[in-house]
């Protein structure tokens, strides 16, 4: 009897404690939410980073659209076709790379229309996809296959080493824009 009687007599103070704990966790998590989701750039910084994504992935997809428009390139061997192919799916990881990059860089600064610049060419995902289907036909042309889902795995794979090697650096505080006046 003399258990439950301590228990009762301390459960007031536990159950305050523990509702205390739970709120700071949850002030916590709140401030770093806060922090975390606060741009680190001003739009006039983060939209020529964007920009440059977006010229990439533009200048691949002109590529990618005279592919598809362009009859199936022959090759004497299937290993030649294959040094072909893997060259498209490179550029294919690239541009996809590019497409997430721009989206990463869009998202460090709180402007709108900087993330819709980053979110336009994201259409060129479904280029891609029949980009892949034209390369299953031209496979077959010159005697070799590939299966599109390993393709597409391939790429999944690749794109976030990519991205490491596509990010522009951070330019240094000292080289951010002055809001200082210039005197006439």
């Amino acid at each position: 009897m003399t258990a439950i009687v301590c228990q009762t007599a301390y459960a007031p103070t536990y159950t305050r404690t523990v509702k205390s704990l739970w709120l700071a966790v949850g002030i916590a998590l709140v401030l770093a939410t806060a922090a975390h989701a606060a741009p680190d750039l001003t739009a006039p910084q983060a939209l020529p980073r964007v920009e440059h994504h977006v010229r990439e992935v533009e200048h691949i997809a002109q590529h990618f659209a005279t592919v598809m428009q362009s009859d199936c390139r022959r090759f004497a061997s299937p290993a030649q076709w294959r040094s072909y192919f893997d060259g498209e799916i490179d550029q294919m990881v690239l541009m996809m790379a590019h497409l997430e990059q721009a989206w990463v860089e869009a998202k460090r600064t709180g402007d709108d229309d900087v993330r819709r610049v980053a979110k336009a060419p994201r259409r060129r995902m479904d280029d891609a996809r029949a980009l892949v289907d034209k390369l299953q036909g031209c496979a077959t042309d010159n005697g070799a296959t590939f299966v599109p889902m390993q393709v597409w795995r391939q790429i999944e794979r690749e794109v976030p080493r990519r991205q490491t090697e596509i990010a522009l650096p951070d330019a240094p505080a000292s080289a951010a824009p002055s809001a200082t006046p210039v005197s006439r």
